[in-house]
């Protein structure tokens, strides 16, 4: 299809720009029916994913997320799953527009099997994390109209024989973080809960339990960040990344893990005085 010296290679989202098919080509602005200008201005409401933790542990990364996607102040939908496996050794998570997001995901899962057939190998995982940064990157003309998409990376790298973990920001900035992260709208909660708990070292079941927590701690703050739904029984989703590969935790799992959290979190409570007051003096 293409001469030696304009082949796209192993580069999938490059084939695609070839063949006009670039799935990031962008939206029309909305343009008003008054005055036909044009403005940022959606004319409905965009979902959005929420919130997304990773952190280190002893034998690899913990990746974990919230099963809500909101539109405005409305629950869009329960059970979105924003946390994928981009390979076997490699994990994405998605925040912000959901639509792109997903379609980032599977764009990105796409370019890592196309360039293993085309080049017979794998790339590196900070080769993978430079990928995801050029589709954030490419993106950035659909942020600017309102579809933001922040991902979170982390595989574990067989070469170093760790666990690793990437932040991005919207113009596609890439960032190696050093033990743990969190990001969406209860980003900031569920990164203090990592923060307090976490130590080199932890076991997989102490991993699990603070991603569970931190997820917890946000969305009792937030509330676009979705807790667990005993009652429909929906939980976030939790992957293991390690020398075994991408693992999704079984459900039944999960929600033991809150089930504790939860009932520490109530033991821990204070208790109200059946004793009167005392009148300030």
């Amino acid at each position: 299809m293409f001469e030696a010296s304009s082949s796209p290679g192993p580069n999938f989202t490059e084939l695609l720009r070839r063949l006009e098919l670039d799935p990031f080509a962008g939206l029309p602005y909305a343009t008003s029916q008054h005055t036909g200008a044009t403005s940022t201005q959606l004319p409905f409401e965009v979902r959005h994913s929420t919130t997304i933790v990773a952190l280190r542990f002893a034998d690899g990364v913990v990746m974990a997320g919230d099963r809500r996607a909101t539109a405005g102040p409305s629950i869009a939908h329960r059970a979105m799953d924003k946390v994928h496996p981009a390979d076997r050794y490699s994990g994405v998570a998605i925040a912000g527009a959901a639509g792109p997001a997903m379609e980032m995901v599977k764009l990105f899962q796409l370019q890592l099997e196309h360039y293993e057939k085309v080049e017979g190998s794998t790339l590196s995982l900070d080769g993978k994390a430079n990928q995801l940064a050029q589709m954030v990157r490419s993106h950035l003309g659909m942020a600017l109209q309102g579809f933001v998409v922040v991902p979170l990376f982390a595989g574990y790298d067989l070469k170093r024989a760790t666990g690793r973990i990437y932040s991005y920001d919207p113009t596609g900035g890439r960032y190696e973080e050093t033990d743990f992260h969190a990001d969406g709208s209860g980003g900031r909660d569920a990164k203090t809960t990592i923060k307090l708990g976490w130590s080199e070292g932890l076991s997989r079941s102490r991993a699990v339990e603070l991603a569970v927590s931190a997820l917890w701690n946000a969305a009792d703050e937030d509330s676009a960040t979705g807790g667990p739904d005993a009652v429909r029984g929906i939980y976030p989703s939790v992957a293991t990344i390690t020398s075994e590969g991408f693992e999704y935790l079984d459900p039944a799992e999960v929600a033991q893990r809150f089930a504790a959290v939860v009932s520490l979190s109530s033991r821990s409570a204070p208790t109200p005085s059946n004793q009167p007051e005392e009148p300030l003096r």
